[in-house]
């Protein structure tokens, strides 16, 4: 798998407002010629949710999707269930995690509609829920997150490593590039009295996901963590949200030089993902981005170096902003990365 060259060029996170699959696909392709991405779209049923997408399956897994409530029931017998998925991972059957059409719509439409604007494509994208996220986020029958039994953490890692693999190796049916994303918005958490774990273990919990995927990899959180734990990941691309908080990634400038060096990409999250983007535009966000590259360059990075391994996107998935807001998201993102490229390239 070739490496990307970013060459400044727009991405998006993933989530959108729209209930349409179809038009959602199509305001992708649209802003998003070169690196597409499937659209998750969480307003068109719960079941696309982001920790409920990733949940088929899952041993002991309970949905009450009336009110968008995922638990997982540790009172059950699991030990059937857990054993199908380490046999499926000893057996890298990535069958085993599929993701039905009634969970992602907006990945089969993609995968659907993909071919008839591929000429354009660098790579295409995809994107799985990070194992602390979901460890975190799904809760057992006591209202304990799964993360904590140490089972049933490792458990979440490799059925996520399942569904990220299964997910790859549909998009590489429409182009061999492929970019797949990692989402761990709970590391925003990470540090606080609140989320007792600790960095080997989110390390060891990504990794897993990670080195079950083949092309480039990628992880998004869209709040402020420890970078440097990231960036010691085997990740290709970080995505972050560079509005609300490019100045925390210059406090590691040896943890980003070095991700740098390896051929590492930072996909800077410049554009509002909230009413902010009402009155900013192109010009004033490109000077945001100025600043924060400013930033990691007074720390003796090389601006070139920045620039070259930059990609623009918004801060964070559009899924909770109105269809009009999204669009304009996706519209700053791209003037943004074609001032940008106008101005570096």
């Amino acid at each position: 798998m070739k490496k990307l060259e970013p060459q400044l060029l727009p991405l998006h996170v993933g989530s959108m407002p729209h209930t349409d699959p179809t038009a959602a696909c199509d305001l992708t392709f649209q802003h998003f010629s070169q690196i597409p991405t499937w659209p998750q779209l969480p307003r068109r049923s719960t079941l696309e949710n982001m920790y409920i997408q990733y949940s088929e399956r899952f041993p002991g897994v309970v949905l009450e999707p009336e009110s968008n409530h995922i638990y997982v029931n540790r009172e059950a017998d699991l030990d059937p269930g857990l054993e199908q998925l380490y046999l499926a991972y000893l057996e890298n059957d990535v069958s085993f995690g599929v993701v039905s059409a009634d969970y992602a719509a907006g990945l089969y439409a993609f995968l659907e509609r993909a071919t008839e604007h591929s000429e354009g494509f660098m790579a295409v994208k995809g994107q799985v829920t990070g194992p602390v996220s979901w460890g975190l986020r799904v809760i057992d029958q006591n209202r304990r997150p799964v993360l904590y039994e140490e089972i049933l953490a490792d458990a979440v890692a490799k059925f996520l490593r399942l569904k990220a693999s299964w997910q790859e190796e549909q998009l590489r049916k429409i182009f061999p590039t492929t970019i797949m994303f990692v989402d761990e918005p709970y590391m925003a958490s990470f540090g606080s009295a609140l989320i007792p774990i600790q960095r080997h273990q989110v390390i060891t919990l990504i990794e897993e996901v990670l080195c079950g995927i083949k092309g480039l990899k990628g992880t998004h959180c869209c709040g402020n963590t420890d970078w440097s734990i990231m960036l010691e990941t085997g990740i290709d691309i970080l995505n972050f949200d560079a509005y609300g908080y490019a100045y925390t990634l210059a406090l590691y400038p040896d943890a980003v030089r070095a991700f740098l060096d390896r051929g590492g990409v930072i996909a800077w999250g410049i554009v509002p993902n909230n009413d902010h983007i009402l009155y900013e535009t192109a010009d004033s966000l490109l000077g945001h981005l100025e600043r924060a590259w400013d930033r990691l360059a007074r720390k003796g990075i090389p601006l070139e170096q920045i620039v070259a391994a930059s990609l623009i996107t918004p801060a964070c998935g559009t899924g909770t902003l109105s269809k009009d807001m999204a669009e304009r998201a996706f519209q700053l993102t791209k003037q943004v990365s074609t001032l940008a490229r106008e101005k570096y390239l």
